[in-house]
């Protein structure tokens, strides 16, 4: 096991209470306070980055919180931005970062092998947990019924919205801020259908994926952002086709 290996297997088991803090309640994130269309400057990233690499030289160790076994990889290892202010490895939390009042956790992938900053919505995350929460309480009314419309990919279904309560979300992705398509999973899983963007990234990439890559990475390597609440995707016969992640 290599240097990054070692570190990951003492972060802990606890669960993130933060974020499950923020599942249970959407208090923490008033609408006026979301910013879904605030765009994190690539400095910012760049300076966690370097903040990252530095604390690891010293430390060995790298400065994320603790997480369960079973959190989803896009919402894991989220950086413990105010440790490295506390410590002097950053002099500012950036804006947008959640601990300063913005709308995005700085968190790590590849974090094994060499370890990248990335940036996760709080914004889609939190809209799709409410979704989750409308849905959950209409199968319960409804005889265990989906307020699903027609089918999106196999097992996933459009999101009808219409059979919802409440206000109905706009939600943005933060690779091309359109307005995203909501799908659900026969299971009763919502997810933000990350396929246009899979889509226009693959037409980027100039590539023909294998049919065994699990194509959100790539959005993960031409971006600064995770696809969080994303079910997985695969390229089959020419197009994007959403499944159940195994995380």
């Amino acid at each position: 096991m290599n240097r990054w290996g070692r570190v990951i297997r003492h972060s802990g088991q606890t669960a993130l209470v933060l974020l499950l803090l923020t599942a249970l309640t959407g208090c923490l994130y008033p609408k006026d306070r979301m910013g879904q269309n605030e765009r994190p400057s690539k400095e910012s990233v760049r300076s966690i980055q370097d903040a990252v690499d530095q604390y690891f030289e010293s430390t060995g160790l790298l400065p994320i919180k603790n997480s369960s076994e079973d959190t989803p990889k896009y919402e894991k290892f989220v950086i413990d931005i105010a440790k490295l202010e506390r410590m002097g490895y950053i002099s500012d939390i950036p804006a947008a970062a959640f601990e300063n009042g913005g709308s995005y956790y700085f968190l790590l992938q590849n974090e094994e092998v060499d370890p990248v900053v990335k940036l996760m919505s709080i914004s889609v995350y939190q809209q799709i947990n409410d979704l989750q929460v409308k849905v959950d309480a209409y199968r319960e009314s409804n005889g265990g019924q989906l307020p699903a419309g027609g089918e999106a990919y196999p097992s996933f279904y459009h999101l009808d919205l219409g059979k919802l309560t409440g206000s109905k979300p706009d939600i943005r992705s933060v690779y091309s801020n359109q307005t995203m398509n909501l799908i659900i999973h026969e299971n009763g899983t919502v997810y933000a259908d990350y396929g246009a963007d899979i889509r226009k990234a693959v037409e980027m990439s100039g590539t023909e994926p294998s049919p065994e890559e699990d194509l959100r990475e790539l959005l993960v390597s031409q971006s600064d952002f995770v696809p969080v609440k994303s079910a997985a995707y695969y390229w089959v016969n020419g197009d994007p086709e959403a499944r159940l992640p195994e995380q």
